[in-house]
């Protein structure tokens, strides 16, 4: 849990969006562009499970697992 806090932390430096999330089945979205994100940021994203994906947000799918 620790690790999801610490990355929505990272994505509300860079978004004030009502309705920040999205979910597929397996996937996590959050609708944050990545061209915004620092490199600093984006490498500590991936580390937490967080990549940048085609749609112009990132994803993950260890926490979009049910």
């Amino acid at each position: 849990m620790d690790d999801l806090i610490e990355a929505l932390t990272i994505f509300r430096r860079y978004s004030s969006a009502r309705f920040p999330t999205a979910c597929e089945h397996d996937e996590m979205y959050v609708c944050v562009d990545p061209a915004v994100v620092s490199d600093v940021d984006k490498a500590r994203l991936a580390e937490l499970s967080f990549c940048p994906c085609d749609a112009g947000s990132f994803k993950s799918y260890r926490f979009g697992s049910c």
